[in-house]
């Protein structure tokens, strides 16, 4: 579906109006339609009604606690998994906590909830993964008595999770994607940190995380100012992994604003505000918050394209809050401080990002720039991607100061000779699936 806009531009002086052109892809448009406001807010009460999901209460009750609570979210997986013909499974990862002597005092059953959604192409080993985070907590980081509603910290991306396996169970991608529910961020990122080391030493071919954590809420507790039209998302420049041995390269090219984390947060924020209307996403150039952190890390730690999504404006008194009333102020982390319309709109980009890159193919191989001659243009080479059906690819433009691509130029060819010259410029290139899906950017490295 094509979707018309207006732009304004200068032309010798005069402004002049100028349609400019949205594609979307039907599929996806429909599978974002189909991101239910009052689904999500069914989804945060139940977890809600867990009374506490702290990672170290009960796994034994039936109706209260992280056990019940992880259960359950199990089940629903287990559900939308009947939509699938076959390709979803859903369970529980689970392992042995032992004490740590920091935020652990006792051994502890463990467990991630994880519904996989296989790829259609059997020579696609790419994983595409969504998370967000089970557990809960009060004032004290080591109250696992007390009730922890925990409805937006981090309900809200435990319901995004949800409610995109919901929606997305049903649909075709060629890559994998990986519908992840974590325990054990508030005791110091465990859960995530367990399943990024073994997919480093599985040696899983994951391409993006997309982790959701504090994304329902519209308006800050010191402001009171209430936005739900814009979205941030964290992200690094630099690689975490091994940036001792990238560092010559990275200052040579001058690429320290182009890290996989990086190009993954501007990929979605292109894709979301193509699908989700009165929607910003706005990147903010560092992993994650000061004096917080979230479940992407681990996973940046290690040399995977992992961003942080958080709503634009948090309020501190509904979250890691004693549920109390003091001077007025109610204080606690409960589902009628939420935005459910906003929780909507941030659920869908997750969706739109994760389904444009699955559907897409992958990436290019080998792509070089010549620099082995003085020159005022720039040549390109590069080879077809291990996997997908591709159309063409669009080669990628941007001046060396500017935070966005600015020309995108298509060509089936597997190489491109431009008049813009490579000391001005950054450039990447993105395969192009038959639907127009893109795959992620990849920038060049220097060929003699």
């Amino acid at each position: 579906m094509k979707k018309a806009t207006f732009i304004l531009f200068t032309l010798m002086g005069f402004q002049v109006s100028a349609q400019k052109i949205i594609q979307r892809d039907p599929i996806i448009e429909q599978l974002v339609s189909e991101v239910n406001a009052d689904s999500l807010k069914s989804h945060i009460n139940k977890l809600v009604s867990f009374g506490t999901r702290h990672t170290l209460s009960t796994t034994t009750e039936p109706k209260r606690g992280i056990g019940a609570a992880r259960n359950w979210v199990l089940s629903r997986f287990q559900e939308f998994a009947k939509q699938s013909e076959g390709r979803m499974t859903a369970k529980i990862d689970s392992w042995v906590l032992k004490p740590d002597g920091k935020r652990v005092d006792k051994d502890q059953d463990m467990g991630n909830v994880m519904g996989i959604l296989k790829g259609t192409d059997p020579n696609d080993d790419r994983i595409f993964l969504v998370s967000g985070h089970i557990d809960s907590r009060v004032s004290n980081v080591m109250n696992r008595e007390s009730d922890a509603p925990g409805a937006n910290d981090d309900g809200s991306g435990t319901a995004t999770v949800i409610e995109l396996a919901r929606v997305m169970a049903k649909a075709k991608f060629s890559a994998t994607i990986i519908f992840l529910v974590v325990s054990g961020e508030e005791q110091g990122l465990l859960g995530a940190d367990y399943l990024a080391q073994k997919a480093l030493d599985e040696k899983w071919n994951i391409e993006a995380i997309m982790n959701n954590d504090i994304v329902g809420s519209n308006n800050s507790h010191d402001t009171r100012i209430i936005d739900n039209t814009r979205v941030r998302i964290f992200s690094e420049g630099l690689p975490a992994f091994e940036l001792d041995k990238k560092a010559g390269s990275i200052r040579n090219l001058g690429q320290e604003n182009d890290g996989k984390a990086r190009q993954l947060a501007r990929y979605a924020k292109e894709v979301g505000e193509r699908y989700v209307d009165n929607l910003e996403v706005v990147m903010v150039y560092r992993n994650d918050r000061f004096l917080r952190g979230g479940d992407h890390t681990p996973f940046v730690n290690r040399g995977f394209a992992a961003v942080r999504v958080t709503e634009m404006n948090e309020n501190f008194e509904h979250q890691h809050q004693d549920l109390r009333t003091e001077k007025g102020i109610q204080y606690g982390d409960f589902p009628e401080f939420m935005d459910f319309e906003y929780l909507r709109k941030n659920t869908a980009m997750n969706l739109a990002t994760l389904s444009n890159l699955a559907k897409a193919p992958a990436t290019v191989q080998n792509l070089t720039i010549d620099t082995k001659n003085l020159t005022n243009s720039t040549t390109l080479f590069w080879q077809t991607p291990k996997s997908g059906k591709v159309k063409g690819y669009y080669v990628l433009i941007r001046e060396t100061y500017q935070p966005f691509w600015q020309k995108k130029i298509f060509t089936t060819k597997n190489g491109i000779n431009l008049p813009y010259s490579k000391d001005h410029y950054f450039f990447a290139v993105q395969a192009v699936g038959e639907d127009g899906n893109e795959s992620l950017p990849v920038l060049p490295k220097v060929g003699m």
